[in-house]
């Protein structure tokens, strides 16, 4: 039978059609052909994608072209040797691992391409079974760098000025304090009400500084219990409580050479205050339930909503620690102190939400420009950046319309018998407006509520609760128990 268009003809190995992804690419670099050739057949045969070169040159030429995980590359070549090749492959941007391989009698060869930045040696003959032990090692600890690098690329585009959005007065003071005291290495304590962006000015700071290269820790003091927050912070020894089955680092050695990042300071304990103080004043600690000093280097960012000068007025935090804190501080302004930012906010947000949805939208309606302007804001930009990723999932035209927003910022708009109004009223507020009236005709019967509902009386007992309320004010209704 003639095999139409879209048909597949019996016995087709459909496995043939979707090959499976090389394991890695190889650079073979040796200019004896033979043991070039035959290396490379192995490999191929491993599940490599492999290339060749017959000596330094043209492996540097094939570089760009091929762009090789790794390159296996002799050590005694003419022309160029390994070890310089070493160096011009370890000199490109985003360079590949080198593996050298030298005569038995050369080791000090290898330990010099070693220095050079080689990542492993091996001697000849070759030992097969130890060459791809070695690529196995080498290929996991690059996809590691460069799952670091992506990671420091989205915290660094995460970061960029352009996306922390502002160009009023008060956030133009931020920018340029953040500006000026990021190449230092004083602490900063970011003060303001919470979804003021504390962390994402927490993170540029470390990103401009010298430090951006290393790693940036973050940790939520509040979170945590008080001993728990201990470990957390400064590590524990084995056996030092229950449940400590083996030694552990804290986020102080995870950060050495970078910046922690202490969110809500304001709720940590007395004594782990004073152990915090330590650190800042001497950069040494113990881990719990042990006696080795340990020395780091890591810059201080802490963040708070609390008013730690009141805190400090009644006992609450340490006033030395408040100081050493406070060398700089940021004060985060709310948005309601800074409407002019709220247009440039909503249409940066609305851009990001629209292309994570796969929604192709236009921007705001008049009306819902001159809502998100009036409305006060108490939760600040993380507020207002989920009142528009949800206006983007409700959004079924090319504009955000008021009815898209969440029911707190558009108007109390409802219908003459005060139902809220459809559409623009989620599920569970016409299921809560449903109950109350009904409770309110019934005069608080719940079980009279349950019957006219089609419900059970513990649905609505159930439904109470959440409300955490009685039946409206408004109508005078209070619930009975169930006749």
């Amino acid at each position: 039978m003639a095999v139409g268009a879209g048909e597949i003809p019996d016995g087709t190995d459909l496995a043939m059609e979707s090959p499976v992804p090389a394991l890695g690419r190889i650079l073979v670099v040796d200019d004896e052909v033979n043991a070039r050739t035959a290396l490379a057949e192995l490999l191929r045969d491993e599940g490599y994608e492999v290339e060749t070169a017959a000596d330094a040159f043209k492996a540097l030429g094939k570089l760009d072209a091929f762009t090789p995980d790794v390159v296996v590359t002799d050590l005694k070549m003419p022309g160029m040797d390994g070890i310089e090749l070493v160096k011009k492959v370890r000199a490109q941007d985003e360079p590949p691992a080198v593996v050298v391989m030298t005569a038995f009698g050369a080791v000090h060869s290898a330990v010099d391409a070693m220095r050079a930045g080689a990542a492993d040696y091996l001697t000849k003959p070759i030992n097969f079974e130890e060459l791809l032990v070695i690529l196995t090692r080498v290929l996991d600890h690059q996809k590691l760098r460069a799952e670091a690098a992506r990671m420091r690329r989205r915290l660094s585009e995460r970061t960029a000025r352009e996306n922390i959005v502002g160009s009023s007065p008060p956030m133009q003071r931020v920018f340029e304090v953040v500006e000026q005291v990021a190449g230092s290495r004083a602490t900063v304590l970011l003060t303001g009400e919470s979804g003021t962006g504390k962390e994402l000015v927490a993170a540029a700071l470390h990103q401009r500084s010298p430090r951006a290269k290393g790693p940036f820790i973050k940790l939520h003091c509040a979170a945590l219990a008080e001993s728990l927050l201990e470990s957390e912070l400064f590590g524990h020894e084995r056996g030092a409580f229950t449940g400590a089955v083996g030694r552990r680092d804290g986020r102080f050695q995870q950060a050495d050479g970078g910046t922690l990042f202490l969110d809500e300071i304001g709720e940590i304990s007395a004594s782990v205050q004073v152990k915090l103080l330590r650190f800042l004043q001497e950069h040494e600690f113990e881990r719990v339930g042990g006696d080795q000093t340990i020395r780091v280097d890591v810059r201080i960012i802490a963040a708070t909503n609390r008013d730690l000068n009141a805190e400090v007025a009644r006992g609450a935090f340490r006033e030395d620690l408040f100081y050493r804190l406070n060398v700089v501080g940021i004060e985060m302004p709310p948005l309601r102190a800074r409407k002019s930012d709220i247009a440039a906010l909503a249409l940066f947000f609305l851009d990001r939400y629209a292309k994570d949805n796969g929604k192709a939208l236009e921007g705001f309606a008049p009306e819902t420009l001159d809502l998100l302007m009036a409305h006060d804001w108490p939760g600040n930009v993380r507020e207002l950046e989920n009142a528009i990723e949800r206006a983007v999932v409700m959004a079924t035209g090319p504009k955000i319309e008021p009815r898209h927003l969440p029911p707190a910022v558009r108007p109390a708009t409802s219908t003459p018998s005060g139902m809220p109004p459809i559409p623009g009223s989620t599920l569970a507020e016409l299921e809560r407006y449903a109950i109350l009236e009904t409770l309110a005709s019934t005069g608080g019967s719940t079980s009279e509520a349950a019957r006219v509902l089609g419900v059970s009386v513990r649905t609505i007992q159930y439904r109470l609760h959440e409300y955490n309320a009685a039946p409206r004010s408004d109508v005078d209704a209070v619930a009975r128990p169930a006749k």
